[in-house]
């Protein structure tokens, strides 16, 4: 892959995007196509407005300093932990209490209706809780044996 464009950070820690003719976008966000399916695939920069100033196709073709900028500023923007293994629930009906094991640590969150369970894919859940804040399921046919029983009767 040709990289058209440079990016660093200026003094007020936004990303600036130069292209090949030398202009410069000030503030550029980088968003993902395909959040769950394909986090690393399909992410385009854009300003402010939505307009977008430049497509990524795969992340790893990218120069390192380029690709840390970009993960960086993802990371600082969202936050959807990955569930590891669910420890236990409360009750079987809802609302309840699940305990999990995330990517980022111990957590527990209330699920209030099974309807807050979403199938994105063939095999990945994303979990809403009470707050709003969603928790993925990458593949619910490898969690562990426990997890996926406790799964089961809540889909």
């Amino acid at each position: 892959m040709t990289i058209t464009f440079q990016l660093r950070r200026n003094s007020f820690a936004q990303l600036v995007l130069t292209d090949l003719n030398g202009v410069e976008h000030v503030d550029v966000r980088p968003v993902r196509a395909f959040p769950i399916q394909s986090p690393n695939d399909g992410i385009s920069l854009v300003k402010e407005n939505g307009a977008e100033v430049a497509w990524i196709d795969h992340l790893s073709d990218l120069p390192a300093p380029i690709r840390d900028l970009i993960s960086t500023e993802l990371e600082g923007r969202e936050f959807m932990p990955e569930i590891n293994s669910i420890t236990s629930v409360t009750s079987f009906a809802t609302p309840c209490t699940w305990h999990v094991q995330t990517d980022r640590g111990a957590t527990h969150f209330v699920l209030k209706g099974d309807e807050d369970i979403r199938r994105v894919g063939k095999e990945s859940l994303l979990i809403s809780d009470n707050h709003g804040i969603h928790f993925l399921i990458r593949n619910m046919y490898e969690i562990d044996k426990q997890s996926r029983k406790i799964l089961d009767r809540f889909l």
